[in-house]
């Protein structure tokens, strides 16, 4: 009995020191743990975020160009195309595929999941890792890669822990899924949810189906390897584990799994870059805005932060004025009109046909000097110049052949890869006509597309706006409405049609200044205003510059929004002076806004990535001309295309400019109908060749011609303004007025109440009436 007593008392003291040890070993773990997560936070393991920074995480995100329709333009970023989503935008089942994926108990734990923790390490992970969502973010925000250091790995682990609870705390769940799909980097740029639609699938995430939501959930354990475009089948089989694990959760039904699985990956591979995409001219003059809107606008920086603004890191959102279906429609007239109209180029300027191609003709060595220049400022030069290159050893590289990829209008990529000498790639790129196009509503400036060019990546010169050119007839309607203003003339007033010559001295002019009409006849009649206009007639335009004088009209121009350099001499009637389209546009605009200039506007607002305004555009307007003047100016123009060299615009069949022309009259017939106000505009020797057309609400301006003067049309056929630059008007307001939503005006143009000029020629009385005076001279 003593020794079953003894030994019931032994059995009883084992027990009581097991939950003795039990109870020390469970509190001293808690201690542990509680103590590991405390030195955590201290930062024994690492340095860790302050709360400033876990309350304002810093992610990377581009910012993104937004279009008055509300499509992406495009975004500005280095290494991040990152645009963060809100969680309302993403699709419940992109969500319900990630929660079923990476973290089915997501909604229940407080940052770390206890039960796939203990899974983990009892396992050894080899059934499943045990990171939630919450770690995931953390380790993206703020822990980095995994180290391949033991030690170094469990203290990221730790801090992992630690930082997610501390986010749980933070923010809710949903924002804690929003900011883990926006922050995730998918390969090709397609930084976060948004850049990743967009990439793979060519659509906002909100679009997403649910098979599409599975693959670019199933890239999240591991997006280089799990890559669509070079791992398609290992893919496919990721996301219908996907898909299964949304059954196993039911999210969607065993029947929904078993279809979704049996589809094919349908990849919309669309990499987004700087130089491909909708308009890319626009967005790198875009680029110069911002820069300079940064310099003159502080940001409210954090501590240890930038005080100025960064366009490829800080997600501003930039809204612009750029109208995404007219800037489609502007940039396929022009690919349109410009590959038939330079295949013609090429056509004759064959080496059989033109010796000195794509140069017409020597003149004083000019083609040797276009060359030169193009050597000495070419990235070639200079590469062999910072390698320590003699001049001699450069100049003999640019004779030898190699490889490289130009530029092709008949490859469907526009790229084709060939073999030629640097020398010939120069002579070869110096063949390609060059276009600009803009275009504007008048009422408020807003401009609603924007080409420079024929193709950004290959031709990066922006001819909207750093370009000057020579505007040739285009600058006549200055000349007529300062005659008009200060003159008091009717679009039914005339002149003779005789060659008129302005005394040397009178208005600068060293030299007499006799401008012949642009066909060498005169035909000696009277002409009405309207019909001189509409031709071109240059004796006329001549007398109406003599009359109000070279300074009247430069004062016009100024008042019109024209920059650029106009000297005060007779000549600028005819267009001798170099603008650019984008002023020439705003210029126009005034006529077509009953004589109120506003200023072309392209950025209308800008905010930060929490959507606080930082930048509201104000218009800059000014009053030219009398609402009697404009319109006077319009129905001058509008001759232009009821008569003159804008007629094409209205023909409707085979007629004589299809025969002349043959297909370079792209988009032919127009057959238009409605009120256009215009003028065509060709320069000497055919280097340039303008169009500018106006209907009441909307104004655009193109622009034709090669690099250099000396790349052009041998002839008036193919050179003119009417061949090289009005069909691709013609080409844009087709697609425009196809396009019923845009609501591009088929109507008159606002005629001024009691219009005090008389615009009707058909009620004259007598031709004597409407000549003017020539010797009745005005004191100005």
């Amino acid at each position: 009995m003593a020794t079953a007593t003894k030994k019931k008392k032994k059995s009883s003291n084992n027990f009581f020191k097991f939950i003795k040890w039990f109870w020390v070993l469970f509190f001293l773990g808690a201690l542990s743990v509680v103590l590991i997560f405390l030195l955590a936070s201290w930062g024994a393991f690492g340095a860790m975020p302050e709360y400033e920074r876990l309350e304002n995480p810093q992610t990377n995100l581009a910012s993104e160009i937004i279009s008055s329709d509300g499509e992406t333009l495009g975004k500005f970023y280095l290494d991040d195309n990152r645009t963060d989503v809100a969680y309302e935008e993403l699709p419940k089942t992109l969500v319900q595929a990630l929660v079923a994926t990476e973290d089915a108990r997501y909604y229940e734990h407080s940052g770390i999941d206890a039960r796939g923790t203990l899974r983990a390490f009892v396992y050894l992970g080899k059934k499943g890792g045990a990171s939630t969502i919450s770690q995931q973010l953390a380790r993206q925000l703020f822990v980095g890669v995994r180290s391949k250091n033991i030690f170094e790995t469990i203290t990221q682990k730790i801090k992992e822990w630690v930082l997610a609870i501390r986010l749980e705390r933070s923010y809710t769940k949903e924002e804690i899924v929003k900011m883990y799909l926006n922050i995730y980097d998918f390969n090709y740029n397609a930084d976060g949810i948004r850049s990743a639609s967009r990439i793979y699938f060519g659509k906002e995430p909100k679009n997403l189906k649910i098979e599409e939501s599975a693959v670019l959930v199933g890239m999240l354990k591991n997006s280089s390897y799990y890559n669509p475009i070079r791992r398609e089948e290992l893919v496919l089989n990721r996301r219908n584990t996907v898909l299964s694990q949304m059954a196993k959760y039911d999210f969607i039904t065993e029947q929904q799994k078993d279809s979704l699985q049996a589809l094919k990956m349908d990849i919309n591979f669309s990499p987004e870059s700087h130089r491909e995409g909708l308009a890319t001219y626009f967005r790198m003059y875009l680029q110069g805005f911002m820069n300079r809107w940064i310099k003159d606008n502080p940001k409210p920086a954090l501590k240890g932060e930038s005080d100025k603004w960064n366009i490829y890191l800080d997600g501003l959102r930039i809204y612009t004025t750029i109208d995404s279906r007219m800037q489609k429609n502007a940039e396929d007239a022009v690919a349109e009109h410009m590959k038939r109209l330079q295949a013609e180029f090429f056509h004759q300027n064959t080496p059989d046909r033109n010796k000195t191609a794509p140069f017409i003709e020597e003149v004083d060595g000019e083609i040797d000097r276009i060359m030169e220049r193009a050597i000495k400022s070419s990235q070639r030069w200079h590469n062999l110049e910072d390698q320590g290159k003699n001049e001699k050893e450069i100049r003999a590289s640019f004779n030898e052949p190699v490889e490289m990829t130009v530029f092709d209008w008949n490859s469907e990529t526009k790229e084709k890869d060939t073999v030629m000498t640097p020398m010939d790639s120069i002579k070869y790129y110096k063949s390609f006509l060059k276009t600009a196009m803009m275009s504007m509503e008048p009422q408020t400036g807003h401009v609603k597309a924007w080409v420079g060019g024929i193709d950004y990546k290959h031709f990066q010169y922006d001819n909207v706006i750093q370009g000057a050119r020579q505007v040739g007839s285009t600058f006549k309607p200055f000349v007529y409405a300062a005659a008009i203003d200060q003159l008091r003339l009717s679009p039914c007033d005339m002149l003779p049609d005789n060659l008129y010559c302005i005394e040397a001295n009178k208005h600068g002019n060293p030299d007499p200044w006799c401008p012949k009409n642009s066909n060498g006849e005169y035909s000696g009649e009277m002409l009405t205003l309207k019909n001189a206009l509409a031709n071109s007639v240059n004796s006329v335009t001549a007398q109406l510059i003599d009359k109000v004088g070279p300074k009247s009209v430069v004062s016009i121009a100024r008042n019109l929004g024209i920059t650029g350099d106009i000297p005060e001499v007779p000549s600028i009637a005819l267009g001798t002076a170099d603008l650019n389209v984008y002023e020439m546009v705003g210029a126009y605009g005034t006529f077509a806004n009953q004589g109120v200039y506003v200023k072309p506007v392209m950025v209308t607002r800008i905010e930060d990535k929490n959507g606080t305004v930082l930048y509201e555009y104000v218009p800059e307007t000014k009053d030219v001309l009398s609402k009697d003047v404009s319109y006077a100016m319009l129905d001058l123009m509008s001759g232009v295309t009821q008569g003159g060299s804008g007629t094409r615009l209205r023909t409707t069949g085979a007629d004589k400019y299809r025969a002349e022309y043959k297909e370079i009259i792209t988009g032919y017939p127009y057959e238009f109908k409605n009120p256009i106000a215009g003028k065509t505009g060709t320069t000497q020797n055919q280097s340039d060749g303008w169009f500018m057309g106006m209907v009441p609400n909307l104004v655009t301006g193109v622009w034709v011609g090669g690099d250099d003067k000396a790349v052009h049309f041998r002839t008036i056929t193919y050179g003119q303004g009417a061949s090289m630059a009005l069909p691709i008007w013609g080409l844009y307001m087709k697609k425009n007025y196809a396009n019923k939503e845009l609501g591009i005006s088929d109507g008159e143009f606002e005629k001024p109440e009691n219009l005090s000029i008389n615009v009707d020629c058909s009620k004259t009385s007598m031709e004597e009436d409407n000549k003017i005076d020539l010797e009745d001279d005005l004191d100005f």
